[in-house]
């Protein structure tokens, strides 16, 4: 007991602690506002251009910065798509990686696709499963099918952080085979900016992942839930 007493912050600190950092070297290269003369948008489309993606659309959302293989559009936060900044610049950069990994039919970002779709469905499940546990416990009068669900619920919720892992060398590669060479070979930023813009790319190749560990407090909040 005293165990998992001691654990349970570990893993909460765990799952808090990537997406924390991530914010933090985001919101600190968005300052100055001004260092680009350009746009994150104008970027991304001079970018697109350049390798022959003049279909690609570049769209503002508020639904997070990512690329959409479906629709074939890179979209960008308000932020970052009419912002100058160097993360807005970075970015932009990062989800171009994307869309030229599609254009080249890069075969792990198909994977990704497939598995994250997968992902949305069970986590509702797992969230229905949650819900659930009272009513069965209620109905069986019995811990074992509440249990069973319980188990059931967790895993099904934490196939996001699991996706996302599985599916880290993608971003990566969309960082730093991909924005980052394109951003050296048109001299897109100022020499000094460059070991920033590295650490900008990094911490968007971990978004995703920091996102589906905030998820698993969802988690830990069930597990006060039940212990009520």
């Amino acid at each position: 007991m005293r165990l998992l007493i001691l654990l349970v912050p570990l893993l909460l600190l765990a799952a808090w602690a990537p997406g924390w950092w991530v914010r933090r070297t985001m919101k600190k290269y968005h300052h100055p506002a001004n260092r680009y003369d350009g746009t994150g948008a104008e970027l991304a489309r001079e970018m697109l251009d350049r390798h022959g993606l003049d279909q690609v659309a570049v769209e503002p959302t508020r639904s997070g910065d990512h690329y959409d293989p479906s629709t074939r559009a890179v979209r960008l936060s308000p932020e970052n798509h009419d912002g100058r900044s160097l993360t807005a610049i970075t970015v932009a950069a990062h989800e171009v990686g994307h869309a030229v990994q599609h254009a080249r039919g890069y075969a792990p970002l198909r994977m990704r696709g497939t598995l994250v779709g997968m992902t949305r469905y069970g986590q509702q499940l797992g969230a229905w499963l949650l819900i659930a546990i009272p009513f069965i416990t209620l109905i069986t009068r019995h811990p074992a099918p509440g249990i069973l669900f319980f188990l059931a619920g967790v895993l099904s919720m934490g196939l996001a952080a699991l996706v996302h892992f599985i599916t880290l060398p993608t971003e990566l590669d969309a960082s730093f085979r991909r924005a980052m060479p394109m951003l050296r070979a048109g001299n897109y930023l100022h020499p000094p900016d460059y070991p920033h813009a590295e650490r900008i790319l990094k911490a968007a190749a971990y978004t995703y992942l920091s996102q589906s560990l905030m998820s698993l407090l969802n988690i830990a909040s069930w597990f006060r839930y039940l212990r009520r």
